[in-house]
């Protein structure tokens, strides 16, 4: 219990970071999306070695070239990672904010299909009910927005297949993100001195601006750190349900500060999957009641 406690610790100070990032990433024009997403990946890892480095922990390396699964999956994190990041960074840099929180709010629902699918769990009746009022909902937006909503979609299934690749991987989480960002490292650093070669960089523009620049390595290293000790310490369902506190935040800021469009057709397509949320947390809760019940139970039949 004491570990679940300090998983969920980590993983809500992750989700209330996120939730705040737009604001960061508003402040980083002009660089563009790519730009920016190149940076994220260099300076996390010029972050995470320096961790590393100062509490001396290398042995992981000889026992990961050792558990070949493990590290290819957590390079098909370090893809779809980057995949989702840049989709955010666009999205939040051309008004898609609403739309951005959007995706985060139905990735819980996305992660439990992913459980069924992959790992071949079976979902209740409550459960099944979520997933249908959520594929509603989609119907709903696209409609609304005259096309599928493709930023939230990418979002919420890049987001849960990383967290898939994480939990299976069951490697630390400052490792495993050290090598996450190794392997979109290259070609990250290769377009930073393209665009430089080209002068069309934005980094030493002013040093004000390289200096936002350079802290997206610990923006980003420090939720995904925490996301990552969440991983391995909490169940997907409990993770889920510690995610809607990003977008809550997302969508606040898009509507609020960054006045975005919210049509009734919008409302009510949101409408439709806070109530699949609502159906899904509620089921969550219960079912986490019972068991936790019956272990009673059975701790003092014993």
């Amino acid at each position: 219990m004491r570990d679940e406690r300090l998983g969920a610790a980590f993983g809500a100070s992750a989700y209330l970071i996120w939730g705040l990032l737009p604001l960061y990433w508003r402040l980083l024009e002009p660089a563009g999306a790519l730009e920016i997403l190149a940076h994220r990946f260099a300076w996390s890892l010029v972050f995470v070695l320096a961790v590393l480095a100062v509490r001396h922990q290398w042995g992981w390396v000889r026992d990961l070239l050792h558990r070949p699964r493990a590290l290819g999956l957590l390079a098909l994190a370090g893809v779809v990672i980057a995949v989702n990041w840049a989709t955010y960074i666009w999205a939040v840099n051309h008004d898609h904010v609403v739309e951005t929180s959007l995706g985060y709010f139905t990735n819980p629902i996305v992660t439990v299909a992913l459980g069924v699918v992959v790992l071949h769990e079976r979902l209740r009746r409550a459960q099944w009910v979520a997933v249908g009022i959520a594929g509603l909902a989609v119907v709903v937006l696209t409609v609304d927005y005259g096309r599928l909503p493709w930023i939230a979609l990418t979002l919420a299934f890049s987001f849960a297949t990383y967290g898939f690749c994480k939990k299976v991987a069951g490697v630390g989480a400052l490792e495993s993100l050290a090598v996450e960002t190794t392997v979109i490292f290259l070609p990250a650093l290769a377009w930073l001195l393209l665009l430089a070669h080209r002068h069309q960089g934005s980094f030493g523009s002013s040093a004000g601006h390289s200096l936002l620049l350079a802290s997206t390595g610990i923006a980003t290293a420090i939720p995904l750190l925490c996301f990552g000790a969440a991983a391995r310490r909490i169940p997907l369902a409990m993770l889920g349900l510690l995610q809607y506190l990003a977008p809550a935040l997302q969508f606040l800021l898009g509507v609020l500060v960054f006045s975005e469009p919210m049509p009734p057709a919008r409302l009510a397509g949101f409408g439709l999957v806070w109530a699949a949320l609502a159906v899904f947390t509620a089921d969550s809760l219960t079912f986490r009641r019972r068991r936790l019940r019956l272990a009673a139970q059975a701790r003092a039949a014993a």
